[in-house]
Protein backbone atom coordinates (compact mmCIF):
# COMPACT_ATOMS: atom_id res chain seq x y z
CA UNK A 1 0.00 0.00 0.00
CA UNK A 2 1.84 3.16 -1.32
CA UNK A 3 0.57 6.43 0.06
CA UNK A 4 1.22 10.02 -0.34
CA UNK A 5 0.87 12.32 2.09
CA UNK A 6 0.08 15.85 1.07
CA UNK A 7 1.71 18.36 3.82
CA UNK A 8 1.95 21.75 4.15
CA UNK A 9 3.91 24.24 6.62
CA UNK A 10 2.19 26.58 8.65
CA UNK A 11 1.86 29.18 10.99
CA UNK A 12 1.95 28.01 14.78
CA UNK A 13 -1.99 28.56 15.53
CA UNK A 14 -0.90 30.78 18.29
CA UNK A 15 1.23 33.13 16.73
CA UNK A 16 0.13 36.62 15.96
CA UNK A 17 -0.45 37.97 12.60
CA UNK A 18 1.33 41.14 11.54
CA UNK A 19 0.63 42.93 8.10
CA UNK A 20 3.56 45.03 6.98
CA UNK A 21 2.58 46.29 3.12
CA UNK A 22 0.29 43.85 2.63
CA UNK A 23 2.65 41.14 3.55
CA UNK A 24 2.43 38.77 6.65
CA UNK A 25 5.71 39.39 8.61
CA UNK A 26 7.59 36.21 9.05
CA UNK A 27 10.01 37.26 11.46
CA UNK A 28 10.52 35.30 14.54
CA UNK A 29 7.83 33.03 13.70
CA UNK A 30 7.01 29.71 14.54
CA UNK A 31 5.95 27.11 11.81
CA UNK A 32 4.77 23.79 12.19
CA UNK A 33 2.74 21.30 9.81
CA UNK A 34 -0.61 22.29 9.13
CA UNK A 35 -2.56 20.82 12.01
CA UNK A 36 -5.44 19.15 9.31
CA UNK A 37 -2.40 17.33 8.00
CA UNK A 38 -0.68 15.70 10.97
CA UNK A 39 -4.49 13.62 10.94
CA UNK A 40 -3.41 12.77 7.37
CA UNK A 41 0.31 11.46 8.33
CA UNK A 42 -0.79 9.52 11.52
CA UNK A 43 -3.77 7.79 9.06
CA UNK A 44 -1.16 6.97 6.76
CA UNK A 45 1.80 5.71 8.69
CA UNK A 46 -1.53 3.24 10.31
CA UNK A 47 -2.68 1.92 7.29
CA UNK A 48 1.22 1.69 6.50
CA UNK A 49 2.02 -0.82 9.30
CA UNK A 50 -1.23 -2.81 9.07
CA UNK A 51 -0.90 -3.48 4.99
CA UNK A 52 2.72 -3.10 4.46
CA UNK A 53 4.20 -0.60 2.06
CA UNK A 54 5.50 3.15 2.11
CA UNK A 55 3.97 6.80 2.95
CA UNK A 56 5.31 9.24 1.30
CA UNK A 57 4.94 12.83 2.60
CA UNK A 58 5.52 15.92 -0.04
CA UNK A 59 5.32 19.17 0.43
CA UNK A 60 5.32 22.32 -2.09
CA UNK A 61 6.57 25.39 -0.87
CA UNK A 62 9.71 27.30 0.79
CA UNK A 63 12.79 25.31 1.71
CA UNK A 64 11.85 26.17 5.16
CA UNK A 65 9.09 23.80 4.46
CA UNK A 66 11.82 21.09 5.05
CA UNK A 67 11.29 21.13 8.76
CA UNK A 68 7.80 20.09 8.92
CA UNK A 69 8.73 17.21 6.33
CA UNK A 70 11.15 15.94 8.86
CA UNK A 71 8.97 16.11 11.27
CA UNK A 72 6.89 13.67 9.61
CA UNK A 73 9.48 11.23 9.05
CA UNK A 74 9.98 11.89 12.66
CA UNK A 75 6.46 10.59 13.29
CA UNK A 76 6.97 7.71 11.06
CA UNK A 77 6.80 8.41 7.25
CA UNK A 78 9.06 6.16 4.89
CA UNK A 79 10.25 9.23 2.72
CA UNK A 80 9.44 12.74 1.69
CA UNK A 81 9.74 15.19 -0.70
CA UNK A 82 10.14 18.98 -1.58
CA UNK A 83 8.77 20.63 -4.37
CA UNK A 84 10.41 24.26 -4.23
CA UNK A 85 10.62 26.68 -6.89
CA UNK A 86 10.60 30.28 -6.97
CA UNK A 87 8.27 30.14 -10.11
CA UNK A 88 5.59 28.72 -8.40
CA UNK A 89 2.78 30.68 -6.51
CA UNK A 90 0.98 30.18 -3.42
CA UNK A 91 -2.50 29.71 -5.78
CA UNK A 92 -4.09 26.41 -5.05
CA UNK A 93 -4.78 25.89 -8.82
CA UNK A 94 -1.15 26.31 -9.28
CA UNK A 95 -0.19 23.96 -6.69
CA UNK A 96 -2.77 21.52 -7.68
CA UNK A 97 -0.87 21.39 -11.01
CA UNK A 98 2.46 20.74 -9.36
CA UNK A 99 1.40 17.70 -7.05
CA UNK A 100 -0.22 16.71 -10.08
CA UNK A 101 2.75 16.30 -11.76
CA UNK A 102 4.69 14.88 -9.16
CA UNK A 103 2.52 12.27 -8.25
CA UNK A 104 2.21 11.49 -12.02
CA UNK A 105 5.27 10.11 -11.89
CA UNK A 106 4.55 8.03 -8.85
CA UNK A 107 3.06 4.44 -8.07
CA UNK A 108 0.21 5.23 -5.57
CA UNK A 109 -3.10 3.53 -3.98
CA UNK A 110 -4.05 6.54 -1.72
CA UNK A 111 -3.28 9.86 -1.12
CA UNK A 112 -4.43 11.56 2.30
CA UNK A 113 -4.41 15.08 2.75
CA UNK A 114 -5.76 17.99 5.26
CA UNK A 115 -9.41 19.13 5.41
CA UNK A 116 -7.36 22.61 4.68
CA UNK A 117 -4.58 24.52 5.77
CA UNK A 118 -5.24 26.82 8.55
CA UNK A 119 -3.37 30.00 6.88
CA UNK A 120 -5.50 30.14 3.82
CA UNK A 121 -8.79 27.69 4.20
CA UNK A 122 -9.47 27.37 0.49
CA UNK A 123 -9.72 23.45 0.30
CA UNK A 124 -9.35 23.42 -3.02
CA UNK A 125 -5.77 21.93 -3.59
CA UNK A 126 -6.89 18.08 -2.81
CA UNK A 127 -10.34 18.40 -4.85
CA UNK A 128 -8.70 19.95 -7.64
CA UNK A 129 -5.31 17.58 -7.71
CA UNK A 130 -8.04 14.28 -7.29
CA UNK A 131 -9.72 15.66 -10.61
CA UNK A 132 -6.58 16.46 -12.51
CA UNK A 133 -5.63 12.47 -11.40
CA UNK A 134 -8.87 11.20 -12.48
CA UNK A 135 -9.77 9.38 -9.03
CA UNK A 136 -12.18 9.62 -6.42
CA UNK A 137 -12.33 12.05 -4.01
CA UNK A 138 -13.65 12.57 -0.20
CA UNK A 139 -13.28 15.19 2.10
CA UNK A 140 -13.17 15.86 5.68
CA UNK A 141 -13.15 12.01 6.57
CA UNK A 142 -13.62 11.01 10.50
CA UNK A 143 -12.86 7.01 9.21
CA UNK A 144 -10.89 5.62 7.51
CA UNK A 145 -10.90 1.30 6.68
CA UNK A 146 -8.99 -0.35 3.79
CA UNK A 147 -10.92 -3.64 2.42
CA UNK A 148 -9.02 -4.74 -0.69
CA UNK A 149 -9.22 -2.13 -3.32
CA UNK A 150 -12.26 -0.48 -1.59
CA UNK A 151 -12.30 2.26 1.03
CA UNK A 152 -15.01 2.43 3.68
CA UNK A 153 -14.95 6.02 5.06
CA UNK A 154 -16.95 8.27 7.19
CA UNK A 155 -17.31 11.91 6.33
CA UNK A 156 -18.65 14.77 8.41
CA UNK A 157 -21.10 16.39 6.86
CA UNK A 158 -21.51 19.77 8.40
CA UNK A 159 -22.59 18.24 11.76
CA UNK A 160 -24.40 14.69 10.10
CA UNK A 161 -22.69 11.68 8.94
CA UNK A 162 -22.11 10.40 5.34
CA UNK A 163 -20.95 6.78 4.87
CA UNK A 164 -19.27 6.25 1.39
CA UNK A 165 -17.42 3.03 -0.15
CA UNK A 166 -14.96 4.06 -2.87
CA UNK A 167 -12.62 2.13 -5.20
CA UNK A 168 -8.66 2.59 -5.05
CA UNK A 169 -6.75 4.77 -5.43
CA UNK A 170 -8.36 7.77 -4.30
CA UNK A 171 -8.01 11.02 -2.62
CA UNK A 172 -9.25 11.39 1.22
CA UNK A 173 -9.03 14.66 3.07
CA UNK A 174 -8.61 14.48 7.29
CA UNK A 175 -11.02 16.37 9.50
CA UNK A 176 -10.09 16.33 13.52
CA UNK A 177 -11.48 13.18 14.83
CA UNK A 178 -10.00 10.99 12.87
CA UNK A 179 -7.29 9.62 14.73
CA UNK A 180 -4.57 11.25 17.28
CA UNK A 181 -1.58 12.20 15.57
CA UNK A 182 1.23 10.83 17.27
CA UNK A 183 4.16 12.86 19.18
CA UNK A 184 7.86 12.20 17.37
CA UNK A 185 9.98 9.98 19.45
CA UNK A 186 13.59 10.91 20.55
CA UNK A 187 14.89 7.06 18.15
CA UNK A 188 11.97 8.47 15.17
CA UNK A 189 14.01 12.02 15.04
CA UNK A 190 17.69 9.93 14.98
CA UNK A 191 15.63 7.56 11.88
CA UNK A 192 14.49 10.41 10.12
CA UNK A 193 18.14 11.86 9.85
CA UNK A 194 18.90 9.11 7.54
CA UNK A 195 15.55 8.12 5.10
CA UNK A 196 15.12 9.96 1.75
CA UNK A 197 14.69 12.78 0.86
CA UNK A 198 13.88 14.80 -2.41
CA UNK A 199 14.38 18.61 -3.50
CA UNK A 200 12.91 18.69 -7.01
CA UNK A 201 11.94 22.22 -9.24
CA UNK A 202 9.33 22.55 -11.83
CA UNK A 203 12.30 21.54 -14.38
CA UNK A 204 12.58 17.96 -12.38
CA UNK A 205 8.65 17.76 -13.12
CA UNK A 206 8.94 18.75 -16.60
CA UNK A 207 6.77 21.81 -15.68
CA UNK A 208 7.33 25.65 -16.79
CA UNK A 209 5.76 28.60 -15.05
CA UNK A 210 2.32 27.91 -14.60
CA UNK A 211 -0.13 31.05 -14.85
CA UNK A 212 -2.09 31.71 -11.07
CA UNK A 213 -5.77 31.20 -11.61
CA UNK A 214 -6.38 34.32 -9.08
CA UNK A 215 -4.27 37.07 -7.85
CA UNK A 216 -4.32 38.66 -4.81
CA UNK A 217 -5.01 42.47 -5.00
CA UNK A 218 -4.59 43.65 -0.86
CA UNK A 219 -4.19 41.94 2.41
CA UNK A 220 -5.06 43.57 5.75
CA UNK A 221 -6.10 42.94 9.42
CA UNK A 222 -9.91 43.66 10.12
CA UNK A 223 -10.57 46.87 11.71
CA UNK A 224 -10.57 46.82 15.34
CA UNK A 225 -13.48 46.16 17.42
CA UNK A 226 -15.86 49.00 18.27
CA UNK A 227 -16.99 49.33 22.22
CA UNK A 228 -20.74 48.12 21.80
CA UNK A 229 -23.59 50.56 21.91
CA UNK A 230 -26.33 50.36 24.24
CA UNK A 231 -29.66 51.74 23.21
CA UNK A 232 -31.57 53.55 26.04
CA UNK A 233 -35.77 54.80 25.83
CA UNK A 234 -38.94 53.09 24.51
CA UNK A 235 -38.68 49.98 22.82
CA UNK A 236 -40.27 51.64 19.76
CA UNK A 237 -37.38 54.50 20.10
CA UNK A 238 -34.81 51.71 20.29
CA UNK A 239 -35.78 49.77 17.02
CA UNK A 240 -35.72 53.66 15.40
CA UNK A 241 -32.44 53.74 16.56
CA UNK A 242 -31.11 50.23 15.88
CA UNK A 243 -32.75 50.44 12.33
CA UNK A 244 -30.94 53.54 11.87
CA UNK A 245 -27.08 52.53 12.81
CA UNK A 246 -27.34 49.15 10.66
CA UNK A 247 -28.70 51.92 7.84
CA UNK A 248 -25.80 54.45 8.57
CA UNK A 249 -23.25 52.75 10.68
CA UNK A 250 -22.83 49.20 9.72
CA UNK A 251 -24.56 49.51 6.37
CA UNK A 252 -25.84 46.08 6.73
CA UNK A 253 -29.48 47.34 5.78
Amino acid sequence: MNIIVLLKQTFDTEEKIVIHNGVISEDGIKFIINPYDEYAVEQAIQIRDEHGGKVTVVSVGPDRSAEALRTALAMGADEAVLISDDRISSDGYVISQVLAAFAAKESFDLILGGNFSVDQGAGQVAIRLAQLLNIPHTASITKLELQGQTAHVHRDAEGDLEVLDLPLPALFTAQQGLNEPRYPSLPGIMKAKKKPFRQLTLDDLGLTTIPSATTRLDLSLPPARKAGTILKGEMKDQVTELVHLLRTESKVI
